[in-house]
């Protein structure tokens, strides 16, 4: 989830953990050429791999790994709309009289419960652009799209869903999610942690919630 906006905002691709056969076959594809990209790419160096390359890691056809991505770029830092269309189901689902900051950060808390993260995939990645800078605009890219939906998903549930640029509620509220997701994402990968990702979420957001008061010394 690199300091501004690091790599991964949200968990590498995972699907719910009651999805179909067919679901999870094309799930452990999609995972097995990221994999397989960002290893390729973490040894020679993005520059030097090709799709050709990495769908032979994989074990498929370049034509297959076009059936899951649009180019090498999108294997390697990509985000997919799958994910984020889950997440505002959940958010959407939220009680009405809830407050959009608790709200959020219990949408995202359940979304992780119900996903496999894969950790090694998400750690491949991360390490990949803090390693070549040259990927961040995508990167950012990738995640001021996210920002941006997750702002539309905001203000839909307020009874913003009209509301103009200069509304600045949902947009402030999605800049701070992605940035405690972030942040709470990038701890909960850490070796000497084993809390679950959710867990960590919701501590991230309690902080909001309550201020950010200052921790206690000692």
């Amino acid at each position: 989830m690199i300091e501004e906006r690091s790599a991964d905002p949200t968990p590498a691709d995972a699907p719910p953990t009651g999805a179909g056969l067919r679901e999870r076959k094309k799930h452990a594809t999609r995972v097995a050429l990221r994999r397989a990209a960002l290893t390729l790419a973490v040894e020679r160096g993005p520059e030097h791999v090709t799709v050709d390359d990495i769908a032979a890691a994989a074990g498929v056809s370049p034509r297959t790994f076009f059936n899951y991505f649009a180019s090498k770029e999108d294997a390697l830092v990509g985000e997919h709309t799958e994910r984020f269309a889950a997440f505002r189901e959940l958010l959407l689902a939220r009680p009405d009289d809830e407050p959009p900051l608790v709200a959020v950060g219990a949408a995202v808390a359940e979304y992780l419960r119900g996903i496999e993260l894969d950790r090694e995939v998400w750690a491949l990645r991360r390490g990949l652009v803090e390693r070549h800078p040259e990927l961040l605009p995508r990167v950012l890219g990738a995640n001021a799209n996210a920002e941006r939906e997750l702002a539309h998903a905001i203000a839909e549930r307020a009874g913003l869903a009209g509301a103009g640029a200069e509304d600045m509620y949902p947009t402030l509220v999605a800049a701070v999610t992605i940035t405690a997701v972030r942040v709470a994402m990038l701890r909960a990968a850490c070796t000497d942690t084993e809390r679950a990702p959710a867990d960590v979420v919701s501590e991230a957001f309690a902080a909001l919630a309550a201020g950010l008061p200052a921790p206690s010394r000692g």
